[in-house]
């Protein structure tokens, strides 16, 4: 399995990469993405996956981030990284106030502008979408945006069935976090079943929103992206294993394949 959404750079993981990633792999998780946040982030990210064989980064401003200094160039270097296999997560935040809804729309277009000159130099990478209570505001801008609507991914889905089947008519994938396990969640886990088979993906999100039944243990790690996937099967009444296997094609068709779960004496 593959957790294609977790935060490896932030403070709960310092020191101790390495050990988390060897935790993942005991439980069959061979790969993870470490999701950037800001321009200095996707650096980190990049340099982090570096470090590691399994490892790969993204780079991207967050919304709630979109009153930190951006510094474009530096974002760019990131993307061009090796280990880089994804733009974002970018989108918007209706939850919270701050940054205003101006500032977070006023940095996401411009990402998508230089997202789009980027990939007209040879950086075509596909795009990891941060979208919550915004879905109405978000989707018709990246349907105007001339980027290819499957090749976004709207990460961490907590919407409901108008929702989803918004983010399916543009084309994108849907990824789902622990969230589809709390009991206090059950439009969520209606929406995981209306999302086409080869559309979906699983991710922690961590060190937030540790799954059922760990949900005391802090941090959330790469490792328990399994109890995702094992209810991402109750919900949709499919075979486990079956559905793991359909879970990391989506993802390797998606980010690229070198995701591929490594062979036997692979490094």
């Amino acid at each position: 399995m593959i957790d294609t959404h977790c935060h490896l750079t932030f403070p709960e993981f310092a020191g101790r990469v390495g050990e988390v990633l060897a935790g993942a792999a005991a439980v069959g998780v061979h790969s993870a993405i470490t999701i950037s946040t800001t321009t200095a982030d996707a650096i980190q990210a990049t340099e982090l996956a570096a470090m590691h064989p399994r490892l790969f980064a993204t780079a991207g401003v967050h919304p709630l981030y979109a009153d930190s200094p951006c510094d474009w160039a530096e974002l760019e270097r990131a993307g061009g990284h090796p280990k880089c296999v994804a733009w974002g997560e970018l989108g918007l935040d209706n939850y919270y106030d701050t940054p205003t809804a101006a500032q977070q729309r006023a940095v996401l277009e411009a990402q998508l502008a230089h997202i789009r000159q980027w990939t007209a130099r040879g950086l075509a990478k596909p795009i990891v979408i941060h979208c919550r209570k915004a879905f109405a505001d978000l989707v018709p801008i990246l349907r105007a945006s001339g980027l290819p609507g499957d090749r976004f991914v709207f990460h961490c889905f907590t919407g409901d069935s108008l929702d989803v089947r918004m983010v399916l008519d543009l084309g994108a994938f849907v990824s789902f976090t622990g969230v589809l396990t709390f009991p206090g969640a059950p439009e969520v886990r209606a929406a995981a079943k209306l999302v086409p088979i080869d559309r979906v993906m699983v991710e922690t999100d961590s060190p937030f929103l540790s799954p059922q039944p760990v949900r005391g243990v802090k941090p959330n790690e790469p490792r328990f992206v399994v109890h995702v996937a094992a209810a991402l099967a109750v919900a949709r009444g499919g075979d486990p294993a079956a559905l793991n296997a359909q879970l990391d094609e989506n993802a390797v068709r998606f980010f690229g394949a070198a995701l591929r779960q490594p062979r036997l004496g692979d490094s």
